[in-house]
């Protein structure tokens, strides 16, 4: 199969000798893929604009040794337009894609993609504050991966009950006797506020109290950088307490 087609959501681009980039797509089908465009930084190409990140594209390629070459490029919906004016959003959406790189690495499926096609559209049309969709987003990617946090259950013993520590290193919420010292304890609705995110119940996220969001923006943050056991560098652009969730 030396020529396929796709669609695709552009994750990021690098600049490839004077002309070409090198673009990473995450796939519908196929996961992701890293391909040359040739010539698509000449003002005569006919489908650079349409491989910036955030954008959708019906994708066709030529199957390379190392890396694939885009043939063409057709936008299905381009999101990098409604981003580039809000830096909430663009900020965001640099997260969102960023963990999709990482989590595609070596297992894919085909709801990565759709997550985050539906995040980068909720994102690009101002459903919702733009931290709460990156919030929503990263709790549900990584459930993708087998890492969903215990929120109701101790994450060690699996016991019900009124557990408030979530200790990122155990897996979610902890009994205090099994806490260690120290670690951060979810307010009143936090624990609500993380259901709400995962299962996608927007009237209650918006709802939440700015302290409560605040704190919970930063637990999630950290249990993503925690299980994806690098740095994901657009973090550091958003307003999150990482530091202060780290146990």
């Amino acid at each position: 199969m030396p020529t396929y087609r796709d669609d695709a959501i552009v994750l990021r681009t690098h600049l490839l000798g004077e002309a070409d980039k090198i673009v990473t797509l995450l796939c519908k089908k196929h996961g992701k893929v890293r391909g040359v465009a040739k010539g698509v930084r000449k003002t005569t190409s006919r489908f650079g604009a349409r491989l910036e990140p955030f954008t959708v594209v019906d994708v066709q390629l030529y199957e390379g040794k190392s890396l694939d070459i885009i043939q063409q490029a057709d936008a299905i919906d381009n999101y990098s337009q409604a981003m580039s004016h809000d830096y909430a959003k663009y900020t965001a959406a640099m997260v969102m894609v960023e963990t999709a790189d990482k989590l595609t690495d070596h297992d894919f499926l085909p709801t990565h993609y759709m997550l985050l096609n539906g995040g980068l559209r909720s994102l690009a049309q101002g459903e919702h504050p733009s931290g709460a969709i990156v919030d929503s987003y990263l709790l549900r990617a990584l459930a993708l991966a087998g890492w969903s946090p215990s929120i109701t259950r101790c994450a060690v013993t699996g016991d019900e009950g009124d557990h408030r520590a979530f200790v990122v290193s155990m897996g979610g919420v902890v009994s205090d006797g099994l806490a260690p010292a120290g670690s951060p304890k979810l307010s009143d609705g936090g624990k609500e506020l993380l259901i709400a995110l995962v299962e996608g119940d927007w009237a209650a996220v918006d709802k939440a109290e700015p302290a409560v969001s605040s704190q919970v923006s930063g637990l999630i943050a950290a249990y993503t950088q925690f299980h994806l056991e690098r740095h994901v560098r657009s973090l550091a652009h958003l307003e999150r307490g990482v530091s202060e969730a780290v146990s």
